[in-house]
């Protein structure tokens, strides 16, 4: 049977993603007239891009650092880095919906939130179905630097959760 802290360690994580997409969907976003602050705004997201790749990146040299997996803690850290991984996501989704919002004709078919999130989904499996596209050069330095972070720390990460959520000894469920 599970141990209390883990089952607790999960709610919080579903709490944590859950909390995410609230924020994801809720933010404002829309455009400031006032040069001051749309400079604190801007300054505030790429803030906020730079903690969560820190802290995925940071997941990531942990769980890269361990060589076998050590119970619950591992089961926790990994549970962690799948948050983080989800807020990186949902980081960037915002990203390409505030330049598509703030400059129309940046990204052709990125309407909405929703259209953001399929569009850096997409984006990260490189799946890429061309419905959505990057068309200005704000928008393509944008996907760029999500491609560059989706491969190197997002993708990095992704398959270390499934490696080791797939390695280790399922509990009992009893």
């Amino acid at each position: 049977m599970a141990d209390p802290s883990f089952r607790r360690e999960r709610r919080r994580a579903a709490a944590a993603v859950a909390l995410l997409l609230f924020a994801y969907f809720l933010v404002p976003v829309e455009p400031d007239p006032n040069g001051l602050r749309l400079a604190l705004r801007s300054a505030g997201t790429l803030v906020l891009v730079v903690v969560v790749a820190f802290l995925v990146t940071g997941q990531v040299r942990r769980q890269l650092a361990a060589t076998q997996p050590t119970g619950e803690a591992q089961t926790r850290a990994l549970i962690r880095l799948a948050v983080a991984l989800i807020a990186g996501l949902l980081v960037f989704a915002l990203a390409d919906y505030v330049v598509a919002n703030t400059r129309p004709g940046e990204f052709i078919g990125l309407r909405t939130r929703i259209d953001a999130l399929y569009f850096a989904l997409a984006t990260l499996t490189t799946v890429g179905y061309g419905d959505v596209t990057a068309e200005g050069q704000i928008a393509r330095v944008v996907v760029c630097a999500q491609m560059v972070f989706s491969i190197g720390v997002i993708a990095t990460g992704a398959s270390i959760v499934v490696k080791q959520m797939t390695q280790r000894p399922r509990p009992d469920r009893r």
